[in-house]
């Protein structure tokens, strides 16, 4: 069954050239000029991932990445920002808001659906996945679930990533080019300073004080350390 994207755009032109290499490709979609009864429709059918431009008449893509993020059925699906909003501070709101790539335009459609295709492989489940449980953190690969505390925790498929492969490695430290290839792969268009956003987001999820982390530490002029105090890994159910 082929997956499908729900595209926000009101730019008729660019719409249809975004639906036309997303089918072509593979891919349904949806298109939505205005966001309206993009989160209903949804709920409904929930998309494989939204393509969210920002400027668009009756609402805000930023807002509705807010929405989709505090949606309980939603929250998990990856949203990538495709705007004509280019500053590093545009891309490091939508970041910080929980989207898992930006966009600009003009865009080349090959890279626009490479990066499609990115964002959805950082969601598959890895092959052998491997459970990490400590302090009453639990990360989940198999499952794709953070719990902290007993609590179901929601985040982003790039923030599970992230947080799994430096679990699986604790006590190295990791420069944020290395992060980079790592978790993002091919996607050279992130930056270093995306890798901070995420491990921000991540520390807001898992430590008791993010300003002062016990396990996810920032080594200074180095990158960053995940630390385990007697940490027990087991293979996944």
């Amino acid at each position: 069954m082929s997956q499908t994207v729900f595209v926000l755009e009101d730019d008729a032109d660019i719409a249809r050239l975004i639906q036309h290499h997303l089918e072509a490709a593979g891919f349904q979609t949806r298109m939505y000029p205005a966001p309206g009864t993009l989160i209903a429709d949804a709920d409904r059918q929930p998309p494989a991932l939204f393509l969210l431009d920002i400027m668009v008449p009756g609402g805000d893509g930023l807002d509705l990445c807010r929405r989709l993020r505090n949606h309980s059925s939603l929250s998990t699906i990856p949203i990538i920002f495709v705007t004509a909003r280019a500053s590093e501070n545009d891309r490091v709101l939508g970041l910080e808001l929980g989207a898992d790539d930006y966009v600009t335009k003009p865009f080349a459609p090959r890279e626009l659906l490479a990066r499609v295709k990115a964002v959805l492989r950082r969601f598959e489940r890895p092959a052998q996945p491997v459970a990490v449980a400590f302090d009453g953190v639990e990360i989940d690969a198999g499952a794709m679930q953070l719990k902290v505390r007993g609590e179901l925790t929601t985040t982003t498929a790039t923030e599970f990533r992230l947080l799994d492969y430096l679990a699986r490695h604790p006590g190295r430290v990791f420069s944020r080019d290395h992060l980079l290839d790592a978790v993002w792969g091919d996607a050279r268009f992130v930056t270093p300073r995306s890798v901070d956003v995420y491990v921000r987001r991540i520390r807001e999820k898992i430590e008791t004080d993010p300003e002062n982390p016990r396990y996810l530490k920032t080594v200074r002029g180095a990158g960053y350390r995940f630390e385990i105090p007697k940490a027990v890994e087991r293979a996944a159910s």
